[in-house]
Parts: C-alpha cells; sequence; structure tokens
C-alpha cells in the first residue's frame, strides 16, 4: 500500500510540475508578444501601466473585465486624441498593473481590489501624470471603477459609462468567476486554464463578447487577449468580478452624492451587462444621469459604434464647461 501511495503521490507532483511550467512558457510567450505600450510608473509601491496621448482637457480610459489598454490603443483613442488629452491605464492585476496588496497575489485566496480600491490607485496614478479634473470613461467593469472614482473624488469633469456595471444583479455569474474566484480554484484550476486552454477558446470568447455584433478585423491580434491567461492575471480578473455584487449593493446606496455630469452609452442587445439591470436605472439613482440607448448594439460601442461614445464624452465636455 505505502508504493502505491508513493506513486501516486509522485504522479500528482509531477503532475503538477508539469503544468506549472507549460503555463510559465505560455506566460513568457504572451509577455513577449505583447509587451507593455506606455510607461510603468510606481505609485505607493505599486507599477502601474500607463499610455498618454493627444492634447486638449483630460479624459480617462479604464477597460473591463480580461481587458487592458490595448483595446483602447485598437482605434478608439486614435479617433479621440486630436480634441482631448487621453490617459489609459491597466486596472490592477490585468495587462501590466501590479496587484494593489500582498495578499491579492496569492493563490490560494479571493482578496481582491475592490473597485474603490482601484478607483484610488488610477487617480493616484494620473495625479503623478498631471491629469487635471478628467472625464472619466470606464467600460463594462470599469464602469463601476468609474463611479467608484466620482464617489472618493470632486475633481473630475464627469463620468462617461460605456455597457458599465452599476446596479447589484439578480442570479448567479457564470460557473468560471466562481470556480476561479475561490481559493481553491485558483491554486488548481486556473494553472489548467493558464496550460492548456486553446487558442479557439480565445476566439470565441471575443466573438461573444461582440456579439451580435462581430468584432472588428485585427482586434484579437492587437489586444492580447493572451495576457488575460496568464495565472496571476486570471485569479486577479475571476475574483475581482466574482466578488464584486456586494461592493455594488454598497456603492449604488450613495450615488445620489455624484454630481458631476453623467453620460451613459448602452446597447439594448448587450446580455454580458444587461441594460435594464443596470444603466437604465442611473437616471433616477444620479441627477442629471443621461442614458443613450443603442438598439440592437451588444457589449463593445467603443468599437461598433464610437461615434455614439464619443458624442457622450462631448457632452460631459459641454456640461462641464470644456468645451
Amino acid at each position: 500500500m505505502k508504493t502505491v501511495f508513493y506513486v501516486v503521490l509522485g504522479l500528482v507532483v509531477l503532475t503538477v510540475a508539469v503544468v506549472q511550467v507549460l503555463a510559465a512558457k505560455r506566460e513568457r510567450d504572451a509577455e513577449a508578444a505583447f509587451p507593455p505600450t506606455g510607461q510603468i510608473i510606481d505609485v505607493n509601491g505599486v507599477g502601474v501601466h500607463v499610455e498618454q496621448m493627444g492634447t486638449g482637457p483630460d479624459l480617462v480610459l479604464i477597460h473591463g473585465a480580461s481587458g487592458n489598454t490595448r483595446d483602447y490603443t485598437f482605434v478608439f483613442a486614435d479617433l479621440v486624441k486630436d480634441r482631448y488629452r487621453v490617459t489609459i491605464l491597466d486596472r490592477p492585476g490585468l495587462g501590466w498593473t501590479e496587484q494593489i496588496a500582498p495578499q491579492h497575489r496569492s493563490a490560494w485566496t479571493t482578496a481582491h481590489a475592490t473597485p474603490t480600491q482601484q478607483a484610488r490607485l488610477l487617480k493616484a496614478a494620473t495625479d503623478q501624470l498631471g491629469v487635471d479634473r478628467p472625464i472619466v470613461l470606464g467600460h463594462s467593469f470599469g464602469g463601476i471603477v468609474a463611479l467608484a472614482w466620482a464617489l472618493e473624488f470632486d475633481d473630475l469633469a464627469g463620468v462617461v459609462s460605456v455597457a458599465g456595471v452599476a446596479n447589484p444583479w439578480p442570479g448567479e455569474l457564470d460557473w468560471t468567476y466562481q470556480v476561479n474566484g475561490s481559493a481553491w480554484g485558483g491554486g488548481l484550476m486556473v494553472p489548467l486554464l493558464s496550460a492548456f486552454v486553446p487558442e479557439s477558446y480565445i476566439d470565441n470568447a471575443v466573438s461573444g463578447i461582440f456579439a451580435p455584433q462581430s468584432a472588428p478585423d485585427g482586434y484579437t491580434a492587437h489586444v492580447g487577449p493572451a495576457l488575460i491567461l496568464r495565472r496571476a492575471s486570471m485569479r486577479a480578473n475571476a475574483r475581482q468580478v466574482n466578488w464584486l455584487r456586494p461592493h455594488v449593493v454598497e456603492m449604488s446606496k450613495d450615488y445620489g452624492s455624484i454630481s458631476v455630469p453623467v453620460e451613459v452609452v448602452h446597447g439594448d442587445a448587450d446580455t454580458i451587462v444587461p441594460l435594464d439591470v443596470h444603466s437604465a436605472k442611473l437616471p433616477g439613482q444620479i441627477e442629471g444621469a443621461n442614458v443613450t440607448v443603442l438598439p440592437g448594439v451588444g457589449h463593445m460601442p467603443q468599437h461598433t459604434h464610437p461615434e455614439a461614445v464619443i458624442d457622450a464624452i462631448d457632452r460631459v465636455a459641454a456640461r462641464a464647461g470644456l468645451r
């Protein structure tokens, strides 16, 4: 029996080692293929990846779940940099920004960066860069970070939420978030996915995010989805999403205190962050919040209907006296 036990134990140890080696190899390949495109600045001991371009009033862009700065540098930033100074940041644990706290980096935990903590970190980064009274735009998960920014600070011009998370949702999230966002899932399941998820999974995921529209040609090749398959990034993303709802519940109670202009752009065919659950409620929660509904549009308006998003930015600029 002892011999069998040691054989089984040896196979388990070998399997774990092989998985970790393969995951590390894929991570090195991903990082070589998709290096930082901006600068990494030190914010109270945390490295924050940020890219800045253009001239004009300050516009801060915050990406969604599984994203990074490349989502905006694909096309959108080029569309607005002639009229705004654009600052794009990776959120904690994603892209090339580090996790905020040591406990967030553990493989066996549910500790994560809350929307408020993320807003504080990104605000501190923009302060270092001289950003002044910005319009803060957030897409998807970035939407709740933009609202957290408005709740925490009063020196911003306004908020633009694009298909943004804003209110508590009914039911449970997809099982992958529940598993990968758990302590045991982060330690056991994430390395397996990081090592063995096929390229077809990435393609299907991108298609699902854009549905019912199609992803633009070249989007996947530019945005670097392989970066999210790194073990640390996958854990960070899953934990932030899986444990988000309690933070949204508490934040939504205080939306009435937001006094800056808020513009929202949301497609009514968005199944990732449904309009009726999230953005449709904001005019009743924030005085003067304006929601632009895009018929038949899914979760990525900044790519499929950028003119609607740019119009929303311009409206905030006008309402805030920047134009």
